[in-house]
């Protein structure tokens, strides 16, 4: 029976280490969104409003416009809670992977910068012996290591 195969494939499919890992990934997202967005509502938001001498709700603030009303307190709420979110990945994640990479060797701060090709001035790795755009000689400014 060829439907026995498909509910095989199915399960293998979902027990997958990246399906499993996504979905992890996508709770612990939601619930963190969640607690970044209470920290705002609750926190945040009233010590601005505190300090700029307003009330602490945001979502009634709203502006007319020719007979329209526009409410625009959600959406500073929302651009608040993207900023700590923003702010929380960039400190808590990127910046201590991106300090491990360099450790190990890896990374954007581990690459050699760039030379100029002195023919069209196209910047080309130091160890090249040929420029990649006008294929002038290069004389390379690293020692090229011989492969193994």
């Amino acid at each position: 029976m060829r439907s026995h195969g498909i509910v095989k494939e199915f399960r293998d499919f979902l027990l997958r280490g990246n399906i499993v890992d996504l979905a992890v990934a996508v709770a612990v997202g939601a619930a963190f969104t969640a607690v970044v967005t209470a920290l705002v509502k609750d926190f945040i938001t009233p010590l601005v409003a505190a300090i700029g001498g307003t009330s602490g709700d945001f979502k009634n603030f709203t502006f007319t416009l020719h007979g329209s009303s526009f409410a625009y307190g959600d959406f500073v709420n929302a651009v608040v809670t993207f900023l700590v979110v923003a702010a929380v990945v960039f400190f808590l994640v990127v910046t201590p992977v991106n300090h491990l990479m360099r450790r190990l060797g890896r990374g954007p701060a581990a690459e050699t910068p760039l030379v100029q090709c002195p023919a069209c001035l196209s910047e080309v790795p130091p160890a090249a012996t040929r420029c990649a755009y006008c294929t002038g000689p290069l004389t390379p400014t690293v020692p090229v290591v011989a492969a193994e």
